[in-house]
């Protein structure tokens, strides 16, 4: 019954405008961020990136080495869009933005961790089947459907990213609309919205407007009779973030997605007028039909599994940051800190305060003051650094953090040499202190 009902074919309209609006905005979000500056921020001015923890070999290429990545990142983005070499366009890009994601966290995004999951999810799709280049040079190629679950990966990958957004949102600081009020606080002096941006009761409709968009979105747009009133709100929702909040191209990719809740035949009509509307409802399952639902099976327990992470190890996520990244925990918290490090020759005694700007970029300081990962890779990377100068010194880190403006604690052990302490990847670390 599930084999039937998987692999029953559809039309693909669906799934051929949302490559092109996909491939259109990795383009945008590659190539702009080479105009943006940020390659620069992020890549070229530091002296070095805070990679994911295990991928330290992940580095960013030297010189102006990371414009090429970006710009090559975009020409298989046009190739995505165009339908040229679909496969190996989708999977060049799918590497080279992964990487990416790993090589660096000082801008860490929800956003670029699901644009790193749709790309893969992508590399399995018979995208390409229409309105393509690809199509052009082989005719073979060219279908009017697709099974069925090329649809529902999409939905459900959706179904979890916005329950975990919802509920994650569900602690006293958000429902007291404290976070929001922090994080409008940057806002003031947006034209015309700065000031309403600022008022209590505003604070109180967007926490609560926050959770219940994230909570119902998603079975409002699966159902008819709500279809369209969810995709009015939708629309308002996502140009509000991206106007108010500026995460790049995701308000746009999430209303990309919308493609796959409204009926095949009204997408054919709005965007394919001359192509054959497929509605033979044909049940066609292939050989590799036990791998691939394996292999879906397999990706969708991680996804699930991911964000509960946190709920096993010891004290609050919010506070320790463990179990938080992959988590679909979006803009949660406010965080800021005071911290120093002091390196202590082991063999002579003498010690001296490290001056982060020596070393660190603002935004890299920001994370090195705030979240324990971070703070314990630029312990190693101190460690590192005098050895290579002949020194073996001990690192020891006073940080105070405060969350959500509330008074600052402290969060670091002070008395552990985090130059020589192991990253606990599944489990919490002792030297950070409990919040409570």
């Amino acid at each position: 019954m599930l084999d039937k009902w998987l692999f029953k074919h559809i039309d693909n309209s669906a799934l051929i405008i949302f490559r092109i609006f996909f491939g259109l905005l990795c383009f945008i979000e590659s190539i702009g961020a080479i105009y943006t500056g940020w390659v620069k921020r992020v890549f070229i001015d530091p002296k070095f990136t805070f990679s994911f923890i295990g991928f330290e070999w992940l580095q960013p290429l030297p010189g102006s080495g990371m414009y090429w990545y970006y710009a090559i990142m975009g020409i298989f983005a046009l190739g995505i869009m165009l339908g040229y070499k679909y496969r190996l366009s989708i999977l060049g890009f799918t590497i080279m933005w992964s990487a990416t994601y790993f090589m660096q966290k000082s801008s860490y995004n929800n956003h670029y961790y699901l644009l790193m999951l749709i790309s893969s999810i992508m590399v399995f799709m018979p995208a390409n089947r229409y309105a393509s280049i690809d199509v052009k040079q082989n005719p073979k190629l060219k279908s009017y459907a697709m099974p069925q679950w090329c649809k529902w990966v999409f939905v459900v990958q959706l179904i979890i990213v916005y329950t975990y957004a919802s509920t994650a949102k569900l602690y006293p600081d958000w429902l007291d609309a404290s976070v929001m009020e922090l994080l409008m606080k940057s806002k003031q002096n947006y034209v015309l919205v700065g000031e309403l941006l600022q008022q209590k009761w505003m604070h109180f409709v967007l926490a609560y407007g926050g959770i219940v968009f994230d909570g119902l979105i998603i079975p409002l747009l699966l159902f008819k009779d709500t279809r369209k009133w969810a995709f009015i709100t939708a629309i308002f929702f996502h140009l509000f973030n991206s106007f108010v909040f500026q995460i790049g191209i995701f308000p746009y990719l999430a209303l990309a997605f919308t493609v796959f809740f409204f009926d095949p035949k009204t997408i054919q009509k709005l965007f394919f007028k001359k192509k054959v509307f497929y509605e033979l409802n044909e049940v066609i399952i292939p050989k590799y039909k036990t791998q691939l639902i394996t292999l879906f099976a397999i990706y969708f327990l991680i996804q699930i599994g991911l964000p509960l992470r946190h709920h096993f190890i010891k004290d609050d996520v919010l506070w320790t940051e463990e179990g938080h990244r992959l988590s679909w925990r979006m803009m949660l918290r406010a965080k800021s800190g005071s911290t120093t490090y002091r390196v202590e020759n082991k063999n002579t005694g003498k010690s001296y305060t490290v001056n982060l700007d020596d070393y660190l970029s603002p935004k890299q300081k920001r994370l090195a003051s705030t979240k324990p990962d971070a703070i314990w890779q630029f312990s190693q990377k101190l460690k590192a650094l005098f050895k290579k100068d002949g020194q073996e010194v001990a690192v020891y880190v006073n940080c105070k953090v405060s969350v959500n403006g509330k008074p600052y604690k402290q969060l670091i052990n002070p008395n552990v040499d985090l130059a020589h302490v192991p990253w606990n990847y599944f489990k919490h670390n002792d030297w950070i202190l409990p919040y409570k």
